[in-house]
């Protein structure tokens, strides 16, 4: 006997495809603030409304309808807005999806001891890397990355550990619609120099951000798959060249892909088979 519980269609049996890029207004100006809002730590009414390029009083509707519910919140000492508590909380049941970021940590907090660096934890999403998790060091200098924060993925460890194991179409893809901007003298901005990289990335298991986003600052990460083979995440070691320097990028580089073996193994991940296997 089936005992399954029978649950209601996720969209109307009227739907149709062809109208998908449908979407309510009022919802989309909303989100469009609540991310604006997000990017930030704590903006003024003026300076949400100039960056949405809207009324004041069109913001500030938005603005009290997701204060209501929790998903804003607002300081009336330094008359600044700011993500809400609720906004948290519904972004956590993403997380509560999948078991990777709570099988991540303790290996995470293992890497940051054999390394004395700060250990990440990092996704893809349209091109860019966002920040998921971390394990600082106890380092009085050390990198820092609040959840949520994104990168370019060019510029990024976990970013060219990822593109590394996409298909080339895709990383085509992403060049093209998010550029090769230059941050550093070391930023690889030619599409050439990051085919090279990732195909030495593919290599060795493990990618470098050597000072390419930011001056001083090193990264060294490794890409972790899912049960099909696709790399979903990327855990790295980030901190000051004077540490993660070249001569350790060896070692690094191995502690790194072994952790993000590990974490693909927790998961129920796998490697994918080198070009040429059977």
């Amino acid at each position: 006997m089936d005992n399954r519980i029978k649950r209601s269609r996720g969209r109307p049996r009227a739907f149709n495809r062809a109208q998908q890029g449908g979407s309510v207004q009022s919802l989309d100006r909303a989100i469009a603030i609540l991310k604006r809002v997000a990017e930030a730590d704590g903006l003024s009414l003026s300076e949400i409304a100039a960056a949405m390029e809207q009324a004041p009083s069109t913001v500030y509707r938005v603005l009290i309808t997701l204060q209501k519910h929790g998903i804003v919140e607002f300081d009336e000492k330094n008359q600044l807005w700011f993500v809400g508590l609720e906004a948290f909380r519904i972004g956590s049941t993403f997380l509560g999806r999948t078991s990777m970021v709570e099988q991540s940590r303790p290996v995470m907090q293992a890497l940051m001891a054999q390394t004395g660096e700060t250990a990440n934890l990092a996704i893809l999403d349209g091109g860019e890397v966002i920040f998921v998790s971390q394990v600082e060091t106890h380092e009085p200098i050390r990198a820092f990355f609040r959840p949520g924060t994104r990168g370019p993925a060019h510029a990024s460890g976990i970013g060219k550990a990822l593109l590394a194991f996409l298909p080339q179409r895709r990383v085509d893809h992403i060049v093209r619609d998010k550029g090769l901007a230059r941050f550093t003298e070391r930023t690889i901005a030619e599409p050439g120099r990051l085919v090279e990289e990732l195909e030495q990335t593919r290599a060795r298991g493990w990618a470098v951000d050597d000072e390419e986003r930011t001056v001083g600052m090193r990264c060294i990460a490794a890409p972790i798959f899912n049960a099909f083979g696709e790399a979903v995440a990327g855990v790295s070691i980030s901190g000051p060249s004077v540490r993660v320097s070249q001569e350790n990028d060896a070692r690094h580089g191995e502690l790194v892909r072994k952790a993000a073996a590990t974490i693909t193994a927790a998961v129920g991940g796998r490697a994918p088979k080198p070009p040429g296997d059977a």
